[in-house]
C-alpha cells in the first residue's frame, strides 16, 4: 500500500484508504484495527489515521470495544436481519420514488449499468458486487432524494463489509439480474408500486441468501 499524497487532506484521505481496506477485506471482519502498523504504512501521524477510525465507527464499519481495542465489525444472524430491514425501507422507498421522477436520461443510465452488470459478471464474477452495486446506485440517483441516498450509502456499504466474506454464488447473481431487469421495467413504465413490489423481492432473497451462509458456518453472507 503507498503512502497518502501530502497535497490532499491527511485526515479525508486516511479515511478513504481506511475504508477500502475494510470494504475489500484486507482487514477482515473482527479483525483489529492496528493503528502504529497503518500510520507506519500511510506514512502519516496517528493523530489523521485515529480521527479515521473514529469517522469508521461513526459509519457502522468499525467498532470499539473497551479493553480490546477497535475492530472491524462483524455481523451475526440478527444484525444481518435488522441491516436488511432498514436496506428494504430505504431501497424499496428509493425505487418507487425513481419510478415517479425518472427522467429519460436516468431510465437510459439504468439500462446502461443492468447491461455492463450481465457482461461484468460474465467477465470477472469477482467484480459481480461492484457492477451490483453501481445499479442500486443507479436507481437511488434517478429517486432524486439527496437525505435517502445519503443513508442508503452507509446501508450499502456495511452490506459490502458483509459480503468481502462470502464466495459468489452464481445462481443468486443470475436471479438479481433477473430482478434488475425487471426493476427497469417497472421504473420505465413509471409503475411505483410494482418497483417498490420488485425491490422487496429482491432484498428479501439476498438477505436470506446471506442468512443461509451464515447458518451453514461458511463465515460469510451476500
Amino acid at each position: 500500500m503507498t503512502g497518502i499524497p501530502q497535497r490532499q487532506s491527511l485526515a479525508g484521505q486516511a479515511v478513504d484508504v481506511l475504508r477500502g481496506l475494510v470494504l475489500t477485506g484486507e482487514i477482515a471482519p473482527g479483525a483489529r484495527v492496528n493503528e502504529v502498523d497503518l500510520a507506519q504504512r500511510m506514512r502519516i501521524s496517528r493523530g489523521p489515521l485515529r480521527e479515521a477510525v473514529r469517522h469508521l465507527i461513526s459509519e457502522g464499519l468499525l467498532v470499539y470495544e473497551p479493553h480490546r481495542g477497535t475492530r472491524v465489525r462483524r455481523a451475526d444472524a440478527q444484525e444481518t436481519r435488522a441491516l436488511f430491514e432498514l436496506r428494504a425501507a430505504l431501497e424499496c422507498a428509493a425505487a418507487g420514488l425513481a419510478a415517479t421522477r425518472r427522467t429519460d436520461a436516468d431510465l437510459s443510465r439504468l439500462r446502461l449499468v443492468m447491461h455492463d452488470t450481465r457482461l461484468g459478471f460474465e467477465s470477472d464474477r469477482r467484480a459481480a458486487y461492484h457492477v451490483d452495486l453501481a445499479f442500486h446506485r443507479a436507481i437511488v440517483a434517478a429517486a432524486a432524494s439527496p437525505l435517502i441516498a445519503d443513508q442508503v450509502r452507509l446501508v450499502q456499504q456495511q452490506v459490502i463489509l458483509l459480503r468481502s466474506r462470502h464466495a459468489i454464488d452464481p445462481g443468486h447473481e443470475r436471479a438479481s439480474m433477473d430482478d434488475h431487469d425487471l426493476l427497469v421495467a417497472a421504473i420505465g413504465a413509471r409503475d411505483s408500486a410494482e418497483a417498490a413490489r420488485i425491490m422487496a423481492v429482491h432484498l428479501d432473497r439476498v438477505r436470506d441468501q446471506m442468512l443461509a451462509t451464515l447458518e451453514e458456518g461458511q463465515g460469510g453472507v451476500g
